[in-house]
């Protein structure tokens, strides 16, 4: 079972997956944790071949859908080292979704394989997000709920 980590609190992929519990849209917590590299990473959806990740960017608002929000990955090497070659940015559809494919995030330093996300979107507080993939696992999907910037 896949985790979207955020603050050491860990949520189970059935409560952050996409269509899951979509009548509440409680936000996401963020998780503070991660090295990022600066800037925004290169515009793309694919920096390898080996695990796919889709989801869902939501307004805790309503439960709407946030199109054309940038959500940024960070991924790791082998050593542990957070480089270009290893970040992506995206933007959601009109429905808010997203697709996003790497290799599986290696483990490092007794840390399990994890992908860092950062969410952007207009009137909106960014999220940052760590997920943490089952060993092994092809596929994963998410659902990230932004607090609008006026609650």
């Amino acid at each position: 079972m896949a985790f979207l980590v955020a603050v050491g609190i860990a949520a189970t992929a059935s409560e952050g997956a996409v269509g899951a519990g979509a009548a509440t849209c409680t936000a996401t917590a963020p998780d503070p944790f991660g090295p990022f590299g600066r800037g925004m990473p290169l515009l793309r959806s694919k920096i390898g071949r080996g695990h796919v990740l889709t989801g869902v960017v939501l307004s805790a608002a309503g439960c709407k859908p946030l199109r054309h929000a940038s959500v940024q990955f960070w991924q790791a090497n082998r050593n542990g080292d957070y480089t270009r070659a290893g970040s992506a940015t995206v933007f959601t559809d009109r429905n808010g979704r997203f697709r996003f494919e790497g290799q599986f995030p290696p483990s490092y330093e007794d840390r399990p394989g994890h992908i860092h996300i950062r969410v952007i979107a207009p009137d909106h507080v960014s999220l940052l997000a760590r997920y943490v993939p089952p060993p092994g696992e092809r596929r994963g999907t998410i659902r990230l709920v932004l607090r609008p910037a006026a609650l």
